[in-house]
């Protein structure tokens, strides 16, 4: 049996790069290779490249995934940079909407990871905060950094008739990895899990018949920890269709 290619958008690398002789490179955390070839399926990195060209990149991919990074830039949703705003790509940001983009429109299934289920909201008309000082009711720790994201630091409780009730249950720990979070959440999508401070953590189509999962925790660096999270992984490669 063919095994499902999944492509995966990179990331670039261009800062103190010395060790490249000042070059910049291509990249994707290798945790998301891993997960993907675990799962059975064939990795391959979608490289930040004009927005024209997503629709050939998405031909020849069976199933698409976006992966984490930098802050997503705020005028792709009408917004003035806050002060707490962090690194941004718009490259990266134009070249993965236009990814998302093609990927509905070409049926592929689509799997978010932390920026890629913020960008993924914004894509599809929704907004985020730039930073959680922008929350009235934020209460739990969600950035874990100085800790090592390699286990679980909070809770999340799932909807019980969602995608990821199956495979984790109606309440999860999960690490937490990130600064800003969804807002005003696009109409297209529905939540299915929230923090106890009631950020919402994960999301999906509110169409069942396109294939759209997203997570704001990080899997790929929990999967080799926790059977759920590499559980996710197997699900989007051999059963999201």
């Amino acid at each position: 049996m063919k095994k499902p290619i999944i492509g995966i958008a990179a990331n670039q690398h261009y800062q103190n790069n010395q060790d490249f002789f000042d070059q910049q490179f291509t990249y994707s955390p290798q945790g998301f290779i891993d997960g993907v070839h675990q799962a059975g399926g064939i990795p391959v990195l979608l490289p930040i490249s004009d927005p024209e060209l997503a629709g050939e990149y998405i031909e020849t991919i069976d199933k698409l995934l976006l992966a984490g990074g930098q802050d997503v830039t705020p005028f792709l949703y009408n917004e003035e940079p806050h002060p707490k705003l962090g690194p941004t790509s718009v490259d990266r940001d134009r070249f993965e909407m236009a990814l998302i983009k093609e990927a509905i429109k070409q049926d592929k299934p689509i799997l978010t990871v932390c920026r890629g289920t913020q960008l993924l909201n914004v894509t599809l008309g929704g907004t985020l905060y730039q930073d959680l000082s922008e929350y009235p009711d934020w209460e739990v720790k969600h950035d874990m950094f100085p800790t090592v994201p390699d286990f679980g630091l909070h809770s999340i409780t799932i909807k019980g008739d969602s995608t990821l009730a199956p495979l984790f249950g109606e309440r999860a720990q999960v690490n937490s990895y990130h600064h800003q979070a969804l807002r005003d959440l696009a109409e297209s999508l529905v939540p299915i899990a929230w923090s106890s401070d009631r950020i919402v953590e994960a999301v999906e189509s509110r169409e069942r018949n396109t294939k759209i999962l997203g997570v704001q925790w990080h899997p790929e660096l929990t999967r080799q920890n926790d059977p759920k999270e590499q559980s996710l992984f197997d699900f989007f490669v051999q059963e999201f269709e």
